[in-house]
């Protein structure tokens, strides 16, 4: 950690310029008047779906997935796989529910969930409490991206103390501050194909390379502990480790999609198909992200984490460290600079993503809906630029002046408060019977009992609930939908019969087919 390895460092300098530059030439790909929302935020909808499959692969598989699952394997173990058939149950939800939001979506103009639930329920205030919720919880997501970066940075050796030490990553900050400013969703979907071609390059390549280093998958599964091998046994009255398992896996599904980054990425296809396609595609991404967790496991058979060369990195970033570690003990210089560009642009594409999103948000929900009805959409798309700037340095000073550990439980609280948007803009593309104001009491007592579950377990993912006798724990964020989407159903017919009609619905049956 204390030398840099200059060959790492020139070739990933190298290739943040490469992407650098196709950021900001992107504004010329499929122009668009980049004055409206509807073209910088959404890129105008005509993504076909190789593209899409790119974006939306870019914006889910992250820098910080690229470090935190190894970290969870090495760490915690067999629980950490949980990431893969989640990732597998999401798809036949977005086959069947995210073509039909898209289609609305064009129909009438929404640039947002929010804006389909304002149209929908036609109440203002459950439409802000979506986008509020989408915003807070994309806020700490961003931050992590930039932990990400800023892990591998360490790695090659660039470090310091004070400024000295965050200039890289301030540097960074700049780049993608400056041509997501410039060139709106165009520049992470351009970036997001050499993005995802790196990591299937890099995790391929170790998965493949490394284990023949170790002996085979024989000898690397006998050395790690049996205790990180599978999930411990329940015993007596509880669900122990399988419920969590279980839930962790649900509950991480039904939220994955409903984050504005994700959103986002579906609204800008050219077509429902596209979308349709994309479901079909995306599993390909699960497959990586098995390899990416396997890594952490390599850590342990190689022991990378008992050797003295990396224990600076290991005592700086604790589990953190694994990924980079495994890299810098399997490979040349050269492949590290390629495996550690992979991971910072991997920041840039959704950090970038996650800031349009939530621009996107905070313009059309909060500031048109609460300040001013009749802005034009060259101010529209203006507000939506320096926002999404605003967001980048609010991340960025997280980063850089607050503990890490902050940045993670207020992502855990981030995946609690986004699941509560589930039964308003899940549940509202097939019905319109759950009432507006039943569905925004569900929200409040979903997010606010979520947190205080969350802050009862020092911000860990799961809780333990009792009932008559048996202990079930399970993801905080599962219960509380549940929980929620209760609350909405056993108040819909108490705000019906106080209220003498129904707010319009600006949709039709109509819209929602292809």
């Amino acid at each position: 950690m204390a030398q840099i390895n200059w060959t790492a460092l020139t070739i990933f300098v190298v290739l943040f310029a490469f992407i650098t530059w196709l950021g900001f030439v992107s504004a010329r790909w499929r122009r668009g008047d980049l004055d409206t929302l509807h073209e910088w935020g959404l890129g105008g909808r005509r993504f076909g779906t190789v593209i899409t499959w790119f974006l939306i692969g870019g914006d889910l598989y992250t820098a910080y997935t690229f470090i935190a699952l190894p970290a969870l394997a090495y760490g915690a173990g067999a629980v950490a796989f949980f990431a893969v058939p989640y990732t597998i149950l999401i798809y036949p939800l977005l086959f069947i529910a995210f073509p039909r939001m898209w289609q609305v979506c064009h129909k009438h103009d929404y640039i947002t969930a929010a804006d389909f639930v304002r149209g929908r329920f036609g109440n203002r205030w459950l439409a802000l409490a979506i986008g509020l919720s989408g915003i807070v919880a994309t806020m700490p997501y961003i931050a992590l991206q930039l932990v990400g970066l800023q892990v591998i940075i360490g790695a090659m050796g660039v470090s310091g103390t004070g400024l000295a030490g965050d200039v890289p990553l301030i540097v960074a900050f700049v780049i993608l501050a400056a041509f997501t400013y410039t060139s709106g969703l165009r520049a992470p979907a351009a970036i997001a194909i050499v993005k995802d071609l790196l990591i299937y390059l890099t995790a391929f390549t170790a998965i493949i390379v490394i284990p023949i280093e170790l002996g085979g998958f024989g000898k690397i599964f006998a050395a790690v502990p049996t205790a990180k091998l599978l999930l411990a046994t329940p015993h007596g009255n509880t669900t122990g480790a399988y419920g969590a398992y279980a839930t962790l896996a649900l509950g991480s599904a039904m939220a994955l999609f409903l984050y504005p980054h994700s959103m986002t990425g579906v609204l800008s296809a050219s077509s429902a198909h596209a979308v349709r396609r994309n479901a079909a595609m995306l599993p390909l991404y699960s497959l990586m992200l098995g390899l990416l967790t396997l890594l952490g496991f390599l850590v342990l058979a190689a022991g990378v984490d008992k050797m003295p060369e990396f224990a600076p990195g290991f005592a700086q970033y604790k589990a953190n460290f694994a990924a980079p570690a495994i890299l810098l003990w399997a490979f040349p210089s050269w492949f590290v600079g390629i495996a550690f560009a992979a991971i910072g642009i991997g920041a840039l594409v959704p950090a970038a993503i996650m800031s349009i999103a939530s621009a996107n948000l905070y313009t059309r929900n909060i500031h048109r809906e609460f300040f001013n009805p009749n802005l034009s959409g060259r101010a529209e798309a203006q507000i939506a630029k320096w926002v999404s700037l605003i967001v980048k340095f609010g991340a960025l000073i997280f980063v850089l002046f607050l503990p890490l550990q902050y940045a993670i439980q207020l992502q855990f609280l981030g995946g609690i408060w986004i699941i509560q948007t589930f039964p308003a803009v899940i549940l509202g593309l097939f019905t319109r019977r759950l009432n507006d104001w039943a569905l925004l009491c569900g929200w409040a007592v979903g997010t606010g009992l979520g947190t205080w579950m969350a802050a009862v377990m020092n911000f860990t993912a799961t809780y333990p609930l009792t009932i008559g006798g048996w202990s079930f724990p399970g993801y905080t964020a599962f219960y509380t939908v549940i929980l929620n989407f209760a609350v909405a159903l056993v108040l819909t017919p108490v705000f019906n019969a106080l209220t003498s009609s129904p707010p319009i619905d600006e949709t039709v049956a109509g819209d929602y087919v292809s």
